[in-house]
């Protein structure tokens, strides 16, 4: 009996776990990507002078079990570097230190806070009792429900957080973990980020880096895929969905060839998936319709390379500044070879043999949209030259500012209304991206899992049923307790 075949749109993680999977389990899978490469919003590209550059720095987290299972599947564990302890930097130049104790989650990670430089006795306080609220509740505190949802920003108030704890804390871990500001993220989205990063488990909060650039993680996505029978198309975008009686009959690429299978996966952003159905089915169709009501949320990256070492931590997040994340790209790639091409000043820049190249990062960047790339350098640049003293005397060789103005959906209240599950109204098409229903906000986590759940479909269609998708990290300790103990009282 001949496998079955699924035509795959997108190249992103979402169209890439779920290649992956279903070419695992023996269907022969053709992925068409628009772009010259792998990777959608989590990819690299190469600039003029050499340089390899993400177009946004990725991490990911020890609670993020998808992901790590879609790295190993695809060969790519070992290109991630993991840290155990989170480095934050103040305007004042104090450095503190969040990592793990040997006490038992929640508790694990109390006496570094206890001794976190920036915050005062009544921020940490404040903070405690909210962590004890998120704990008892098993991360589904009671007054964050409802379809409408409630802003972070609103939940934060009600439980009497100081401005200085939502300034120096949550908002610095929020905004970066969901890209977006307090007063307009669900907080249920910002409940999960605590309870399944922070509280629930001692190893969820731990962080990983890729050690190559972003697109040398799907190196082994291909050869996955094409050992198996399969096929890799890139520079091959697809410009409409075909249908006939409510079923696909093929997809038009943009050179206007018809490709046929027998399922099919959307895995393109959710703004995007409309303009490739026909207009009444988009009208008709909940699913497809609703995905406007979506909204998307900036995110910014800023390339510098100075000639000298200016920074000695392999990451650093900032407090009280515009600029977020620092990443410390020379030392995670372990290299510290010179940039080419000219600099920002439009001179030659000379091979500096100790020249050090950071990425910073800035999400929710609403108000840096729309200035320009040269403001947003010389902002980024003074906010170092704040916190890395050596960063005063050195000289910028080159510089370069990548906007994405469409980084992620929103995680506004209420959103999961509109997000649709990966079994669409129609047949044989299936869904994947972040912004489909995951119970995650926009991550390559979630990226990842709705990969997985459009495969699981195809395969219980198919009549092939298999389970892709890995379960969160178990609930440990003290804080299985406490949840167990607070539902139990309520019951």
């Amino acid at each position: 009996m001949p496998s079955r075949s699924v035509i795959v749109i997108g190249g992103g993680l979402a169209g890439l776990s779920s290649a992956v999977a279903l070419a695992e389990a023996g269907f022969r899978v053709r992925l068409f990507e628009k772009r010259p490469h792998l990777g959608g919003r989590a990819s690299s590209y190469m600039l003029p002078g050499g340089e390899h550059v993400d177009n946004c720095q990725h991490v990911t987290l020890g609670c993020c079990t998808n992901l790590a299972d879609f790295y190993r599947r695809v060969g790519a564990a070992h290109k991630i570097r993991w840290y155990d302890r989170l480095i934050f930097s103040d305007a004042a130049g104090r450095r503190g230190v969040i990592e793990a104790s040997p006490l038992a989650p929640p508790f694990h990670l109390a006496p570094s806070f206890a001794l976190f430089p920036s915050l005062a006795w009544a921020d940490k306080s404040a903070i405690a009792r909210a962590m004890l609220a998120i704990t008892r509740s098993g991360g589904r505190p009671p007054d964050v429900s409802g379809a409408a949802g409630v802003t972070m920003l609103d939940w934060l108030r009600r439980h009497d957080q100081t401005q200085a704890s939502i300034e120096r804390f949550w908002r610095v871990v929020l905004v970066s973990a969901l890209d977006e500001e307090l007063g307009r993220t669900d907080a249920g989205y910002g409940m999960d980020v605590f309870w399944k990063a922070f509280l629930a488990n001692r190893n969820g909060f731990r962080i990983g880096i890729p050690s190559v650039p972003l697109g040398e993680l799907y190196s082994g996505c291909r050869q996955a895929i094409e050992q198996r029978g399969g096929e890799v198309v890139v520079r091959a975008g697809v410009r409409a969905i075909r249908l006939e009686h409510g079923r696909v009959v093929g997809v038009e690429l943009d050179n206007h060839a018809l490709e046929t299978s027998d399922y099919y996966i959307a895995a393109v952003p959710h703004d995007q998936l409309p303009g490739l159905l026909p207009a009444k089915v988009v009208e008709s169709e909940p699913a497809f319709a609703n995905l406007s009501r979506l909204r998307s949320a900036p995110i910014t990256g800023v390339h510098l390379w100075f000639d000298r070492v200016v920074m000695t931590e392999p990451y650093l997040t900032l407090l009280d500044h515009t600029t977020q994340w620092i990443f410390n790209k020379s030392l995670l790639y372990g290299s510290s070879a010179p940039p080419a091409g000219p600099d920002v000043a439009g001179q030659a820049g000379a091979a500096v043999e100790n020249c050090q190249y950071l990425q910073l990062v800035i999400s929710a960047s609403y108000e840096l949209v729309p200035r320009s790339r040269q403001d947003i350098i010389e902002l980024c640049r003074r906010e170092l030259q704040e916190i890395l003293p050596p960063a005063r005397e050195a000289r910028l060789l080159k510089a370069t500012v990548i906007k994405e103005t469409a980084a992620t959906f929103s995680p506004e209240p209420g959103c999961d209304r509109w997000r649709p599950c990966q079994s669409g109204p129609i047949e044989n098409l299936f869904l994947a991206g972040d912004w489909t229903a995951t119970g995650w906000p926009a991550t390559m986590e979630s990226a990842v899992r709705s990969g997985y759940l459009a495969a699981e479909a195809i395969l219980a269609v198919a009549g092939k049923p298999q389970k892709l998708l890995q379960p969160d990290l178990p609930v440990e300790s003290a804080s299985r307790w406490l949840a167990r103990n607070a539902r139990s009282q309520h019951s």
